[in-house]
């Protein structure tokens, strides 16, 4: 099986887990990392890329949502829902679906250089604000 087989086989158990009422609402996994040089956070990012193109054809195309404006949000006090506060945050952009009863997030977390670059996958039933 290959890396991106293994991944969507991932998401696929974290979207059948039970999500727990109240609480944290959420599970996010960590599917990959990259550590090192510049070529390794690049495969991360087109292994995302990968995965957000088989997930699109199972739930349509969508474009990747950019964290900006959620950042701004926050930086005013606006309450965030998680867990889209704390992607926000981890990430830059995000492919977001809605996958049945499930809101469905793959992102590559990469904005703290000293944390490298790392490709999470989110489930929640907590629609994106």
């Amino acid at each position: 099986m290959d890396v991106v087989a293994r991944h969507l086989a991932a998401i696929d158990r974290l979207r059948t887990r039970d999500l727990p009422v109240g609480g944290a609402g959420h599970h996010t996994v960590e599917l990959g990392t990259g550590q090192g040089p510049r070529p390794a956070a690049e495969d991360v990012h087109a292994l995302r890329e990968a995965i957000a193109r088989h997930l699109g054809a199972r739930w349509g195309e969508a474009p990747p949502w950019g964290q900006l404006t959620l950042r701004l949000r926050l930086a005013r006090g606006e309450e965030i829902p998680e867990p889209w506060a704390t992607l926000c945050l981890r990430t830059d952009e995000l492919d977001v679906w809605q996958a049945e009863e499930v809101w469905l997030a793959v992102g590559v977390a990469d904005r703290d250089e000293a944390d490298g670059t790392r490709l999470l996958a989110t489930v929640t039933r907590t629609a994106p604000p």
